[in-house]
């Protein structure tokens, strides 16, 4: 079986699934009211309906979560190379791949992936009552790989700056809250155009940035300059590695300015 350890997206595509999986399970039926056959009695026995919400009512969080694992996995594994490696750098790097994979998704693409799965999943669905007919499983699909795929190629927060959920509550060197914030950007804006020349980094990765205090701010553009962090120091992992970015961290995060 997948797991998260073999693919960084099958948990992304399992969480699309349960949505789709809990929605079709806690959404209300209608049940059409069915006259019982003349000359016939009602002997006690529950009705198929009532044995499959009772089944429902019955199974465990357990079960469900095994269900959707199993489930999740199947599907998964059986989905195209390009679909399952799918990431914001691969689209930025392959227009082919962004527009076969534009979402809304084609219908076409998903009715092709419909057609490559197992039998087995359709007749799970419908037996859980999640499809009526197998020829639905189309249908079914559309929302949770829309979802997957817009979870897959949605830009990471470092190349967001302008968006505030990407904002960290504090300094993402020293650490230290309740103080202003800027963003550095890990590869300066002065050299762009020498970074891409040179072949150091492409141009969709130019924007990505760090939440940095004033102070940790300046000492970052102290050590290193613009051209150094370009080349060397592009990404948080690798300023925090440096020794004296890390004594100052140390240091200011000791400071505690006094009230004038």
């Amino acid at each position: 079986m997948l797991t998260t350890d073999a693919s960084p997206n099958f948990e992304a595509f399992r969480d699309c699934l349960s949505t789709a999986v809990i929605s079709k399970l806690t959404a209300p039926t209608k049940s059409k009211k069915q006259r019982p056959a003349k000359g016939r009695k009602n002997d006690g026995r529950p009705s198929n309906d009532s044995l499959n919400n009772d089944v429902t009512a019955s199974e465990g969080d357990g079960d469900l979560e095994d269900f959707i694992e199993y489930l999740s996995a199947e599907i998964f594994r059986e989905l195209p190379a390009d679909l399952r490696t799918i990431s914001y750098a691969a689209v930025q790097d392959n227009t082919t791949l962004a527009e076969k994979y534009t979402t809304p998704l084609d219908s076409k693409v998903i009715s092709q992936i419909a057609e490559t799965l197992p039998p087995s999943i359709s007749d799970s669905l419908c037996t859980y009552g999640m499809l009526d007919d197998a020829a639905d499983l189309d249908r079914f699909l559309d929302p949770i790989l829309g979802g997957y795929v817009g979870t897959a190629t949605a830009a990471p927060p470092e190349y967001t700056p302008a968006v505030t959920a990407s904002r960290p509550a504090g300094c993402e060197i020293c650490g230290r809250e309740q103080l202003p914030l800027t963003y550095h950007h890990l590869i300066p804006r002065q050299v762009h155009a020498k970074a891409v020349k040179r072949g150091w980094h492409k141009e969709w990765e130019l924007n990505k940035v760090a939440w940095l205090c004033r102070a940790c701010h300046s000492c970052v553009h102290h050590v290193a300059s613009n051209e150094e962090l370009a080349r060397d120091f592009y990404d948080l992992e690798k300023l925090l590695a440096r020794e004296d970015v890390q004594r100052f961290a140390r240091w200011v995060g000791r400071v505690r300015w006094k009230a004038r």
